[in-house]
């Protein structure tokens, strides 16, 4: 308490209870969908929709009006789509062209939205706060020019308004309004007749179709496969033969076995206009992000490295390390190449999506039901405790007894993922390794596990400016290490996934990728992990091959790299804390690692990663990493 004088402010209130709202938005999204049966899970992800199977963003622990609106928004929207939108329907009436079907999809989810708009006023509000919010994310307000407007987002405003007579938010800028002009003077009649067709998608859709071909961006239904008469008697059971399905059956084909958060990127699109980047934003990875500042130099706990006196055993030395370089993703690229390499890595991999997805989701519920619980009792709220409910009868004037669950950390545990950036895994493993990776990522950050995603190569093919300070010394015998290392940080530790998802597209940059000193990646990966502050340490090495560096093994015996990656691997699977793993794709790393898969194609890396992780997890209660030898050892 503040004594006389004190003029300083009161702390906040504590974290609010967000219980209740999760149960009564999902209340109102069933009440709105009309299916009792839909699934509402709440998660520091992209909201999105799949099947019955809604995610909608974590509620913060101090949620502002504006906050919750936007979670509610976001919730009658997607119950609305499953209320009132027909998939075959839509799949069928559905143009060819790419970009009018990003039309025809913003104005059928206009469609949907404007159905409840019409009918209560409270969906109509919330709404309205996703649409602000949204198009305030993408700074709508910035654009001055046509073309750079969406002409889809444009379409879907203006059918809102003809719908419904909402005019856009004002942070939607001059979008709509740099359009209006050539929509209204190529669709005025059918825009007019929108409103008397709004419960009938069928017939909502061919005027849609019929728009479009007045601006020439589709063909009309008259000259399309699929003739009207044809998509009117078309049985339900029938999938569409064009193969641009909805992205919920994209997510159902995926497997019900898949949670809504490890579904396909493809999954997260049925909602992808609508992330609120703010909303996902919780106030642990808040605090995540803070701890990076928060650390104090010169801790006296630092723990000691088994590599102290690794030197001195050990033939290897280097000839200078003076051009070496430790990198972020975001200091060898710009913000506009990762994002357009980010989305090259997810078209390679749309296909694989969903296997990933499935196997990560399997590690995700082996990891959880581990997770440590407990519970707090005789509390004046929470859950109505039973076994205390004989008090009242021996003594009626007693309170009633609730109980709350208190969910402790999975594990105090941290994994860093290094994976080989060398030309060898040029093509298809290295995409699959960055995509495993990135998923593995998602999977274990839920369970309460920090991951980290290193990289490593070397900044030149056959020795670098090592290699010409070597030959401007006159070529002196065993120089050792000759090129320039180059270690890369896609993930740290303490950055939410979110935030790093589009580094990992850095990989598929072309001339990333040269010769792999795999020895000293491990030891740079390691130091990082023992100075963490985590109790328990997991590395995972991913590889497709020996060490190699023609400019150093030019100069120095032939298994001079080999023999060094031998030494480090022993020095931390004997003297260690870190529990060391490793996958070899198309190479035996058994003989090198003693908790090791070799597999042959990469496309097996997801099982491998899951598999292993699993295993170490579940052994650990077993009795520890010895336990695991023998049944991780594998090859081909």
């Amino acid at each position: 308490m503040a004594g006389r004088g004190d003029n300083s402010k009161g702390k906040p209130a504590g974290p609010v209870d967000t219980e209740p709202m999760r149960r009564a938005i999902t209340g109102c999204v069933r009440s709105i969908a009309g299916n009792g049966e839909v699934e509402v899970s709440f998660a520091n992800e992209r909201p999105g929709l799949a099947g019955e199977r809604i995610r909608l963003p974590e509620i913060s622990k101090r949620p502002t009006a504006h906050e919750l609106a936007v979670t509610r928004g976001l919730g009658d929207s997607m119950a609305l789509r499953i209320a009132c939108h027909d998939t075959n329907v839509h799949a069928n009436l559905a143009p060819q062209g790419s970009d009018a079907r990003a039309v025809f999809d913003a104005v059928e989810q206009a469609r949907v939205e404007s159905i409840g708009a019409l009918r209560m006023a409270g969906v109509a509000a919330n709404l309205q706060s996703v649409q602000e919010e949204k198009y305030a994310k993408a700074n709508f307000s910035g654009i001055e020019r046509q073309e750079e407007a969406p002409i889809g987002e444009a379409m879907a405003m203006l059918v809102r308004e003809k719908l419904t007579g909402q005019k856009p938010p004002a942070s939607a800028g001059k979008v709509l309004d740099l359009w209006r002009p050539f929509i209204e003077d190529k669709a005025t009649g059918d825009l007019d007749n929108l409103k008397n067709v709004i419960e009938d998608q069928q017939a909502f859709a061919k005027l849609v179709r019929h728009m479009l071909s007045s601006m020439q961006m589709a063909e009309d239904l008259a000259n399309d496969d699929n003739e009207p008469e044809e998509i009117e008697n078309q049985s339900e059971e029938e999938q569409p033969s064009s193969g641009e399905t909805e992205n919920e059956e994209v997510e159902e084909e995926a497997g019900s076995d898949a949670a809504p958060a490890e579904q396909s990127d493809a999954a997260d699109e049925e909602m992808d206009e609508g992330e609120m980047d703010g909303a996902e934003m919780s106030d642990d990875e808040m605090s995540d992000e803070a701890d990076d500042h928060s650390e104090t130099p010169g801790e006296t706990r630092r723990p000691n490295s088994p590599f102290d006196d690794f030197n001195e055993k050990v033939d290897y030395h280097i000839f200078t390390e003076e051009f070496d370089e430790e990198i972020t993703a975001e200091e060898l690229c710009d913000e506009a190449e990762l994002d357009r390499l980010r989305a090259f890595l997810d078209k390679q991999l749309a296909h694989l999506q969903g296997a990933v997805g499935r196997l990560a989701n399997r590690l995700q519920r082996r990891l959880m039901a581990q997770q440590n619980r407990s519970w707090d009792f005789d509390l004046e709220e929470g859950y109505l405790d039973p076994a205390r409910l004989v008090r009242l009868i021996i003594d009626p004037m007693q309170p009633l007894s609730f109980k709350k669950e208190r969910d402790t950390q999975f594990r105090d545990t941290v994994v860093t993922l290094v994976i080989d950036n060398s030309g060898s895994m040029r093509g298809r493993p290295i995409t699959v390794a960055a995509s495993c990776a990135d998923i593995l990522a998602r999977t274990l950050e839920r369970c309460g596990v920090k991951v980290e995603i290193l990289g490593f190569t070397t900044k030149a093919w056959k020795g670098g400016q090592a290699r010409e300070n070597w030959l401007a010394s006159g070529k002196p015998a065993a120089p050792g290490r000759l090129n320039d290392l180059r270690h890369i940080i896609y993930k740290s530790a303490d950055a939410p996934w979110r935030r790093s998802r589009r580094n990992l597209g850095l990989m598929m940059r072309e001339g990333l990728l040269k010769e792999n000193i795999d020895g000293e990646a491990l030891m740079w990966a390691h130091q990082r992990l023992i100075n963490r502050p985590e109790q328990r340490k997991i590395l995972m090495m991913i590889s497709d091959g020996a060490p190699v560096d023609d400019s150093t093994l030019s100069v120095n015996p032939g298994n001079y790299l080999e023999r060094h990656l031998r030494a480090v691997i022993e020095q931390i699977e004997t003297k260690s804390p870190v529990e060391l793993l490793a996958i070899g794709i198309g190479h035996d790393v058994t003989r090198y690692y003693r908790n090791a898969v070799t597999i042959v194609d990469a496309d097996e890396l997801a099982g491998a990663m899951t598999e292993q992780l699993a295993e170490l997890f579940a052994d650990k209660a077993a009795g520890g990493r010895s336990s695991r030898g023998g049944r991780m050892r594998r090859a081909g």
